[in-house]
């Protein structure tokens, strides 16, 4: 009988469940504590890009929860109902956990974000802080949320940005010059701390997915480093702030359903 989970999915949830051990569970409890909605690597924060909708009464769900702290973030914002989709079993207790421990009442579940069996049309917001977004296919996942999404639903992304994967090798920091090619990019396999698979477009390819999908691009803000950042203490073995400064290392994307 044919195996219907792909090969990157396994690979991915057996590095986080690793990961979960290492760091994210213990980051985590801070994580869920923060009064602000920041993103990224950066902690830039919403109230500086203003990607994210009014959540009062909205029913959302996350994509690539991970340990959820996004979804709890738009939980305490206002919204209604959120649900946290993740493949990792290590991260959704994680998440579970900290639910108990602050009482909100999210929605945890245990499936790929490229077909989680939930209903159509029962969201009216999608949202992946570097969950699904550079995880799954994006020919997958963003049809995916198109289906979830109700008429006039948002989808908010944050992602790598195509220029940082363009200049990153296949092992090491981000360099100043380009190592691959961008006609193509689409599956990446990195071998350090993995491996590990992900998945990355063009602009132009991504645009034209969003659209075919059902969407309208609301915004693209282009996230550098502020001149007050450091390293981060977990992912600086890829993304120097030195380098952020200069160019975008994140993409924060916001499009509606039509």
């Amino acid at each position: 009988m044919r195996d219907p989970e792909p090969d990157y999915v396994r690979v991915n949830r057996a590095h986080w469940t690793k990961n979960n051990a290492r760091y994210t569970d213990a980051r985590a409890e801070h994580a869920w504590a923060e009064e602000q909605i920041s993103w990224g690597l950066w902690n830039t924060p919403e109230s500086k890009v203003n990607v994210l909708p009014d959540m009062v009464g909205k029913d959302v769900v996350e994509l690539g929860c991970g340990t959820a702290y996004v979804a709890a973030w738009l939980k305490r914002r206002g919204a209604r109902r959120v649900v946290g989709v993740d493949i990792t079993p290590a991260q959704l207790d994680t998440a579970r956990r900290l639910n108990e421990k602050h009482g909100l009442g999210l929605e945890l579940i245990e499936a790929n974000a490229e077909a989680t069996g939930l209903p159509d049309a029962e969201f009216d917001l999608a949202v992946s802080e570097y969950g699904a977004s550079i995880w799954c296919d994006p020919y997958k996942w963003i049809p995916e949320a198109a289906r979830l999404l109700r008429t006039g639903g948002e989808l908010v992304f944050l992602r790598n940005s195509t220029l940082s994967m363009l200049c990153m090798p296949d092992t090491g920091k981000v360099e100043e010059r380009l190592r691959r090619p961008q006609r193509g990019l689409h599956r990446l396999e990195w071998a350090d701390d993995g491996p590990t698979v992900e998945f990355h477009l063009g602009h132009g390819d991504l645009i034209g997915l969003l659209r075919n999908a059902g969407f309208e691009v609301l915004d693209m803000v282009e996230i550098f480093a502020a001149d007050d950042s450091v390293d981060h203490p977990f992912y600086g073995e890829y993304m120097t702030v030195e380098w952020a400064r200069k160019w975008p290392s994140e993409e924060l994307w916001h499009a509606r359903k039509r």
